[in-house]
């Protein structure tokens, strides 16, 4: 499904503590994020409104009916549709008030659930890789994963840098940039949320100078556009494992570190963390990208070329 079933155990708990009975978020219209708080307000028995953007120019596949936005619609959500250039948060703070004007109380889930207190969901994803591996003596060289909103990465820095999160076990975090070809505003961002999450747990600790890497050139066209460089990824791993990765996020990071691999980043015997972070039903509204018709990735189709 999605990463941000981590992020969301923390954000519906502290909607819930303080009161709210209904949720506000935002995203693509294929928006993994949205489509999980959708289904965690179903399972919390909380109204669920998404203000969904559309930011990626594809009209192609069934996009803008199929895939998340169809299971946004099984699990109740309201979804308010907006064009690329308008302010989602404008519109967020409209459906609030509507909500307040009839006697509820709604609150808002930060785009990709990336807060300081989504983040600690993948604190706790740190401590985990951490007593796995240090209960199996493996001691990786890196963990990667896409890096977008950048709470995923901002946890996992934090987690990794608390000494009390994993000692044992500093890893060195990569994000592989999928949003905008601007990793260093990426990478800026994560490091002041990483800050602010390592304060929650950590008081007084601080990251080190090197604590956030982000990797660009994996992109392509845009965010939410289809590359070959993905497909071929998600081809290789469906084939070799049985896995799938979905075409915005997880397939362009794993083509990443397929990249990085092949630029000799990493030593032949290290072993690399690669975290999922799911997405597998967008991958219905991109099937001219794997069929090779798409514009983005370029004519002819490599369907028989398991790598």
């Amino acid at each position: 499904g999605g990463n941000k079933s981590r992020k969301l155990e923390y954000l519906i708990a502290a909607a819930e503590a303080d009161g709210a009975d209904c949720v506000v978020t935002y995203g693509a219209l294929q928006s993994n994020h949205a489509r999980q708080t959708a289904a965690a307000a179903a399972r919390r028995g909380l109204g669920c409104d998404l203000v969904l953007q559309a930011s990626v120019p594809r009209e192609i596949d069934d996009y803008p009916r199929a895939g998340n936005l169809l299971l946004d619609d099984l699990f109740g959500a309201r979804i308010h549709r907006i064009a690329a250039g308008e302010d989602r948060r404008a519109h967020g703070r409209e459906v609030i008030a509507a909500h307040a004007a009839a006697g509820r109380r709604c609150a808002e889930v930060p785009v990709g659930g990336s807060s300081a207190i989504g983040a600690l969901g993948y604190v706790r994803c740190a401590a985990e890789i951490a007593e796995a591996c240090t209960l199996r003596g493996i001691f990786p060289a890196a963990v990667l994963h896409s890096t977008s909103s950048g709470g995923t990465q901002a946890g996992l820095v934090a987690g990794f840098a608390s000494e009390s999160v994993a000692p044992a076990l500093p890893l060195r975090v990569v994000g592989i940039n999928t949003y905008r070809d601007d990793g260093a505003a990426i990478a800026e961002h994560v490091r002041t949320l990483a800050e602010e999450t390592l304060a929650r747990i950590e008081p007084g600790s601080t990251l080190p100078a090197d604590a956030v890497e982000v990797v660009d050139g994996h992109v392509g066209a845009g965010y939410g556009r289809p590359t070959r460089a993905m497909t071929d990824a998600v081809r290789l791993l469906a084939r070799t494992e049985g896995v799938l990765l979905d075409p915005v996020y997880s397939g362009k990071a794993f083509a990443g570190l397929l990249a990085l691999v092949a630029e000799g980043r990493f030593d032949d015997d290290d072993d690399v963390i690669f975290i999922h972070t799911g997405g597998a039903p967008a991958l219905g509204v991109y099937t001219s990208a794997f069929e090779g018709t798409d514009a983005d990735v370029g004519s002819g189709s490599d369907q028989e070329n398991p790598a």
